[in-house]
């Protein structure tokens, strides 16, 4: 019997001769293998999912290119509404319409102020070309005319203030009996800064006649609805 032999077992020879570097290789290979299963992938490896197809990737920009379009198309409608709202606003400060007006316009008691400071006579409408005068008087290099514009800048400021409190407690008897129930400390602020602006200049535009007094443009309101609902009413 031979050294190392076994007749009931044969060894394969290449299991004898299997060289152990390929052993460590594989073994190393499936560590490998097992350790890269269980990491994230690398930024820079490979996407690790197919590549779209070109159908696919030009509906995914048509997508893309329509959003941005309709951004771009509400922006204008945008801009389109806010022009629009800005041409009934100028066309409701020239006209008076209520609707289209600026919040700090809007209401009754706003609309009886206007009314009440545009049918009157107010010195401090005059005030601004009072003022040019007086600054022209006061550059002529005469003493006399120079004393003569200080007492009229005097006079001036005086009277403003004197028709002011009379405008103002005038308007604010009115309010408290025609709106009890509102305030009146703004409206009354809100018509002394009508009353400083020149009447050609005011916005909204004046509805009423100097003299006429807003209890009359009321009751001419009312005759003119009448009116138009008597007119509508007759038969054709």
């Amino acid at each position: 019997m031979r050294l190392g032999s076994n007749p009931g077992h044969p060894v394969p020879l290449g299991f004898v001769f299997r060289s152990r570097a390929k052993e460590e290789k594989a073994s190393v290979a499936d560590k490998a293998t097992v350790t890269d299963s269980t990491q994230t992938r690398h930024p820079e490896a490979p996407k690790g999912r197919p590549t779209p197809k070109r159908s696919e990737a030009q509906s995914q920009r048509r997508s893309v290119a329509h959003t941005s379009m309709s951004r771009k198309d509400a922006a204008k409608r945008q801009r389109e509404e806010r022009r629009a709202a800005m041409e009934r606003q100028r066309k409701a400060l020239a006209s008076g319409d209520e609707r289209y007006l600026p919040t700090r316009d809007k209401g009754p008691v706003r609309r009886f102020a206007r009314d009440f400071v545009d049918s009157r006579f107010n010195i401090a409408e005059y005030f601004l070309p009072m003022a040019v005068i007086i600054l022209v008087l006061s550059m002529v290099q005469v003493p006399q005319i120079q004393n003569v514009a200080l007492l009229l800048w005097l006079v001036v400021i005086v009277m403003i203030v004197l028709d002011s409190i009379v405008t103002g407690f005038r308007l604010k008897k009115q309010l408290a009996e025609r709106f009890p129930d509102e305030g009146r400390l703004k409206p009354v602020a809100y018509a002394l800064t009508r009353s400083l602006q020149m009447r050609r200049l005011r916005l909204p535009k004046p509805q009423v006649k100097r003299g006429s007094g807003p209890e009359r443009h009321a009751v001419d309101g009312r005759r003119h609805g009448t009116r138009s609902a008597g007119r509508a009413r007759r038969p054709a």
